[in-house]
């Protein structure tokens, strides 16, 4: 492809979507720093779908990608998801955090703490105060997910380069050039999908930043509990969100739901985090808390009020924003990947003006 109409940075599921999307109505190419898609956040998320999950915004972008994971036409021949459900709970001094969540929430319903403590066994009642269940939360299968879009932005002759970190970018002739650690390529629309390092994108390209904050967000496999089948336990959580589990490959995965401040980087767990978040978990529970067999660390990217930057950016011509999706990004990217696509070739929007105007990149632009 010598002469793309469109250039998308950032090869996570956020981009990759994107762009083969756009693919459906424009030459497009995806540039991705890393020798592989997914490298960073995408290949390190929780793979959950949580229809309540996030503020008004997000649970509008949740319900607009739903028919898409659940019939994934061109990207897999089978729902991306399985079946898992989420039980939050809730001590004394978490009542109001859960009250908050249920606030707006569809398909939640409330447990005692037996009932609670019947869904995961493991759990202390004693310290249980109320509890609330979503059945329909779900794992998402995101490995075939991003490979998908990815099958699918190169059966619609979109172009995939890797290893191409972005060294420069210029606006002149009414295109952007972007040079590559590979080469340049040269585009009338960029869409800055890079993560972590949108902000850090936009100054290369000349523009001011958005106000993007990378937060850490760590993650441990335990041995599952001896004398326990965990296979169709739901993923488990304090209300106020400071600790999750959920069974991973006949093992159980805990994160402490860490969210510090960080500046763009490849990712590793603190040790200090780990041990913080894994007794609080250890608090909440009745077993023993073993070594873990495995831990790692991503980052997830957020705007100050939680919601995503999607749109042009007003300051320039042909700079696209998708960043920000915090750690939403794989169940909102099919909703975002439409928005992209609907705002780049003027096609039908998926979702109302007001959830658009609500993303706009300018919201919070710092000089």
């Amino acid at each position: 492809m010598t002469q793309p109409d469109i250039i998308v940075i950032g090869g996570g599921i956020a981009g990759t979507s994107a762009a083969a999307m756009l693919a459906s109505g424009a030459r497009v190419v995806l540039i991705e720093a890393e020798q592989q898609l997914g490298y960073h956040s995408t290949g390190r998320s929780a793979a959950i779908f949580i229809r309540n999950y996030g503020n008004t915004v997000l649970r509008a972008l949740n319900a607009a990608s739903a028919p898409v994971l659940l019939a994934p036409d061109g990207i897999s021949d089978r729902s991306l998801l399985s079946p898992r459900g989420q039980l939050l709970i809730a001590s004394e001094n978490e009542t109001d955090a859960l009250e908050d969540y249920a606030k707006g929430a569809i398909g939640i319903e409330t447990l005692t703490a037996t009932e609670a403590t019947a869904l995961v066994p493991i759990l202390r009642q004693a310290r249980i105060a109320a509890a609330i269940v979503e059945w329909d939360a779900q794992d998402i299968d995101v490995d075939r997910m991003l490979q998908g879009y990815a099958r699918l932005l190169r059966d619609r002759g979109g172009q995939t380069v890797t290893g191409a970190a972005v060294t420069g970018m210029t606006r002149a002739d009414n295109c952007w050039h972007v040079s590559t650690a590979t080469g340049k390529w040269s585009a009338p629309i960029v869409v800055n999908a890079a993560g972590a390092w949108a902000d850090t994108l936009a100054r290369m390209a000349g523009l001011a930043s958005i106000g993007l904050t990378p937060m850490r967000r760590s993650a441990v496999l335990l041995n599952a509990p001896d004398g326990y089948q965990i296979e169709d336990w739901p993923l488990f959580g304090s209300a106020s969100e400071s600790w999750y589990a959920k069974p991973d490959a006949g093992r159980l995965l805990v994160s402490p739901a860490d969210e510090d401040p960080v500046e763009p980087h490849d990712a590793w767990p603190d040790d200090m985090v780990l041990a913080e978040g894994l007794d609080r978990f250890g608090q909440a529970v009745s077993i023993p808390i073993t070594r873990p067999t495995h831990s790692w660390a991503g980052l997830r990217s957020f705007m100050a009020d939680r919601t995503p930057a999607v749109g042009f950016d007003p300051s320039t011509t042909g700079f696209f924003w998708l960043a920000g999706q915090g750690g939403y990004g794989v169940q909102t990217a099919p909703a975002l990947a439409a928005i992209c696509a609907a705002l780049c070739l003027g096609s039908q929007l998926p979702v109302a003006q007001n959830i658009l105007d609500a993303l706009s990149p300018d919201r919070f632009r710092t000089t």
